[in-house]
């Protein structure tokens, strides 16, 4: 059987639905049983394709003489109310430029089977409205309502029948309940006239600067104010927000009531604000927080995140610090009382990436918030392109099918209906703590920006919006129609809103005057003393670090680990705690986390495969070999202590990364680290760190003290699997913002871990972490180093002569100096000293000074690295070191090169031979 449908992903449902009815009746719901058996019968099309006579199929009586439909009738009548569940969104109003709504054929009466002669029968269907009897035409009329009208929605592809028939009644019981009264009438065109009137107000004031208005999509206060007055009645204490430019200015001034005189003031040519304490930003990147007092007395907090123009990439932000609040909440169990709220544009959400990424983590143990939802404006332009060219599927939303997302689509010029599904996606996603996608149809009064022109690319469309009147007009001239408002009311409402603006601007005009602007300028900024390179105690005692071995040693009764595990593992690390050593880099990391964890600092790590490892090091989590049972021993270490949270990540960067500094921002207080399969698969995640990590505490004023552990070393691996690009991370450093770090023993790691929870300042940290170094001997630790030591920015290798007889310093970070090491001490090389620069940046040039000056003899200095020339860290240190001393500074390295790495082991070993050679050699 071949059924033609407009929407592939429908037609594969049907299709394969199908199959399993032919196969087996009772294993499709009544619904597609229904269906399917009137395909069966032959009453849609005969063999002549001509219309099937519902007439002619007659009736029966029951015993009480009520008259029945017979089968044959009664599956077509069932299938046209599927048929609209379905298509309805295909045909609904949606499009409010449109002159008539669209059509599709497979709506058609005939296609249904069904003629004009037939509208007149009396039908009914227990699959609508209570089997309630009615006229054909009549029950068309109200499907049409229903599925057809200003609302468009799809759900028919979720699978579970419970949540399908859950959203089903809700949609199909909008017309039988009341709409909003008429205070709720009165308050949303309030807040529509507030939107408008405010837009105007800047168009006129402020005119071709940029602020990418909302006008055309002023229904958008609508659904917000739909979700933030319902949700005290559904538990909700919090919003956390994220949205790109496209009406930003007014979410923040009409929603979360920034101020109106701050507002103009960041207009103002004049405007500096002393509370920016690096670069600060354009205003419609910038976030805001506050707290919303409702009508009711009750408090709603609400955090819209600053933006990058990159979009979608704050999604996954958004998405963490909202999983962190739910955190402080004590909202872990049902993650009702944080609601994440994602405003996105409709081509971005079709175009970007990460959008599916930050769709897919929805429901992971690690990363799920109960749900996010999200609002599409819905400009029907991108820019200058238009939707044809901007994607392959029907709709924009179409990728949040891949979750099983309920998507409504309604036109933004009907604020009753865009109330309605804003109303029913906050009741859905507190129900089954799902993400829902609201897709507000409307347009953009203006170019992509105030100072683009669109005409010359959308004559047409800008024709019809050039004479639409805006959806305040349209709703006022509603409410005048119905009598909820009077002409003098809604006169004085606009006259009202120019009277607090021009006030606002007036302030802001004598602040300008009196070169006071800057005075009453909020902010939310979160000021940190400056950067440190004191030396930070982060030693612990010996009774501590025995707890957290006895932890990481010892499984439950009857626990069946796998003896190679168990041999390797937990034998070994026992062995290494009795002897003092050697303690090599799992282990230290793990004794980095579990004091912090007795401590009270809680533990966050997330990766592609990062509880076991990349190299099969960690192993944080232990299985039972027999059940696959699981066991943390980090969990375990003493009664109170702090939470650790380690997960496998989705085979995601930019999602996973974005996620887990979004959580860093919001829980301060907890070690959060992401962890790169391989330092190189960082670049997945470029955005976040370029608009995000390396410059949010610049731009908004956000600090965070991120983790990014990335794999790192040449080992003959090939291209991906050397270099985790050092260079563009140093590339990227600049007024102390984050830490870059190349180790080379476990015990800096240990104590660097632990600094990064012990300092009065958040700084990300950016570590290349080994890979051939995990299990090196060479480069292991003494249990005396975690107690009596501290994290060390700069390390000097062990002399072999007197401090007056060494002629050569060679300067090198992370795993390279034990290749030096060997080769000097193999040739008996008393002559040279290397020094470890162990902190790259922010870089404590007065500790390589007093290194350097240990030395009165030496004359060459050399700088090593594994890395081709062009990479690495030689061009950001190679002029602050000769700056330094005034002195030539050769290179040992690697050629540049276009690629990483080569791919061939051969070549990889005689490269690294020469370089290691050179350092001691060259000048």
């Amino acid at each position: 059987m071949a059924i033609s449908f407009a929407n592939r992903s429908n037609a594969d449902l049907l299709d394969q639905n199908y199959q399993r009815w032919r196969n087996d009746p009772a294993s499709v719901d009544a619904t597609w049983s229904a269906f399917f058996e009137g395909f069966e019968l032959g009453s849609v099309h005969s063999k002549n394709g001509a219309a099937s006579s519902a007439a002619s199929a007659g009736t029966q009586r029951d015993g009480a003489g009520t008259a029945a439909i017979d089968a044959p009738l009664q599956t077509r009548v069932d299938g046209l109310v599927y048929a609209y569940r379905t298509l309805g969104h295909t045909v609904a109003n949606l499009d409010p430029l449109a002159d008539e709504r669209p059509q599709n054929p497979l709506l058609s009466l005939r296609e249904l089977g069904f003629d004009e002669k037939d509208l007149e029968m009396t039908v009914s269907s227990k699959f609508l409205l209570g089997d309630k009897r009615m006229k054909l035409r009549t029950m068309i009329a109200e499907l049409e309502a229903i599925y057809s009208g200003p609302i468009g929605s799809e759900f028919m592809h979720i699978q579970n029948p419970r949540v399908r028939n859950w959203l089903r009644e809700k949609i199909e019981g909008r017309l039988t309940e009341p709409g909003p009264g008429a205070d709720v009438q009165r308050r949303m065109l309030r807040q529509l006239v507030k939107v408008e009137s405010f837009e105007h107000f800047l168009h006129k004031k402020y005119q071709g600067q940029k602020r990418f208005s909302l006008e055309g999509g002023e229904s958008l206060i609508t659904a917000l104010y739909g979700i933030l007055e319902m949700a005290p009645s559904r538990g909700v204490e919090e919003l956390c927000m994220g949205m790109a430019h496209r009406g930003r200015l007014s979410v923040i001034a009409e929603f979360l009531r920034k101020p109106y005189r701050e507002m103009f003031a960041e207009f103002s040519e004049n405007y500096i604000p002393s509370t920016v304490g690096g670069d600060g930003d354009v205003k419609y990147h910038l976030g805001y927080a506050t707290k919303r007092q409702l009508k009711s007395g009750e408090e709603i907090e609400v955090r819209l995140s600053a933006n990058p123009s990159h979009l979608e990439a704050v999604d996954p932000v958004v998405m963490g610090m909202a999983r962190a609040r739910q955190r402080i909440r004590k909202d872990t169990e049902e993650r009702k009382k944080v609601v994440a709220l994602l405003i996105h544009g409709d081509a971005a959400f079709a175009g970007q990436g990460i959008v599916a990424e930050t769709l897919n983590m929805s429901q992971l143990q690690g990363y799920r918030i109960g749900g996010t939802i999200h609002i599409i404006v819905n400009n029907q332009i991108g820019f200058t392109t238009l939707p044809a060219d901007a994607r392959s599927t029907t709709y924009c939303t179409d990728v949040a099918k891949m979750i099983e997302a309920p998507i409504f689509h309604v036109n933004g010029d009907d604020p009753i209906a865009v109330r309605f599904v804003s109303e029913l996606a906050l009741e859905f996603r507190q129900t089954f703590k799902r993400d829902v996608v609201i897709d507000i149809y409307c347009y953009r009064r203006y170019g992509h920006n105030e100072a683009d022109d669109p005409v010359s690319t959308q004559p047409l469309m800008y024709a019809d919006i050039n004479t639409h009147p805006s959806v305040g007009t349209i709703f006022q001239k509603r409410l005048l129609e119905a009598g909820v408002i009077t002409e003098a009311e809604a006169a004085a409402l606009l006259q009202e809103m120019d009277q607090r603006h021009e006030q606002a601007l007036s302030i802001v005009k004598t602040a300008e005057r009196d070169q006071t602007l800057n005075s009453f300028t909020g902010s939310t900024a979160e000021p940190q003393p400056a950067y440190s390179h004191a030396p930070v105690e982060t030693g612990v005692s010996r009774e501590q670090l025995a707890k957290v071995v006895k932890a990481l040693t010892t499984t439950p009764e009857g626990f069946a680990v796998q003896p190679k595990l168990k041999n390797f593992l937990l034998e070994k690390r026992a062995k290494i705690w009795v002897n003092g050593g050697p303690f090599d880099w799992s282990y230290a990391e793990a004794l980095a986390m579990g004091t912090l964890l007795i401590e009270g600092v809680p533990v966050r790590l997330s990766g592609q495969d990062c509880r076991r490892g990349t190299f099969s090091q960690r192993n944080s989590y232990l299985y039972d070999q027999n059940t696959r049972e699981r066991y943390c021993p980090l969990k375990h270490i003493e009664p109170g202590q702090a939470q650790a949270c380690i997960y496998n990540s989705l085979l995601s960067e930019a999602g996973v990364l974005g996620f887990d500094y979004g959580y860093s921002l919001s829980y301060p207080h907890l070690l959060c680290m992401w962890e790169a399969q391989f330092g190189d698969f960082a670049n997945g995640a470029q955005v976040i760190i370029d608009q995000f990590i390396s410059c949010a505490e610049s731009k908004w004023q956000r600090p965070s003290g991120i983790v990014l552990l990335l794999p790192h070393g040449y080992e003959g691996q090939g291209p991906e699997h050397s270099s985790a690009r050092l260079e563009r991370f140093l590339q990227l450093c600049a007024e102390d913002n984050m830490q870059v770090c190349n180790l080379t023993t476990p015990a800096q790691y240990f104590h660097l871990l632990r600094r990064q929870m012990k300092r009065p300042f958040k700084k990300p940290l950016i570590l290349m972490t080994p890979k051939s170094m995990l299990r090196l001997e060479a480069a292991s630790s003494k249990a005396e180093d975690f107690i009596s030591d501290r994290f060390h920015e700069v390390l000097q290798s062990p002399l072999l002569d007197k401090p007056d007889k060494i002629k050569r310093i060679v300067f090198c970070s992370g795993k390279v100096y034990y290749d030096l090491l060997k080769f000097r001490d193999e040739q008996k090389i008393s002559s040279a000293v290397i020094i470890r620069i162990e902190q790259l940046y922010p870089l404590d040039e007065a500790q390589i000074v007093a290194a350097v000056k240990q030395y009165p003899n030496a004359r060459a200095l050399v700088w090593c690295q594994e890395e081709s020339q062009n990479m690495g860290a030689w061009n950001f240190l190679s002029w602050q070191l000769r700056r330094t001393f005034e002195t030539s500074l050769w290179y040992a390295g690697r050629a540049a090169s276009a690629s990483p790495a080569v791919g061939s082991l051969g070549m990889h070993k005689r490269e690294q031979k020469l370089l290691v050679q050179d350092a001691f050699t060259l000048g």
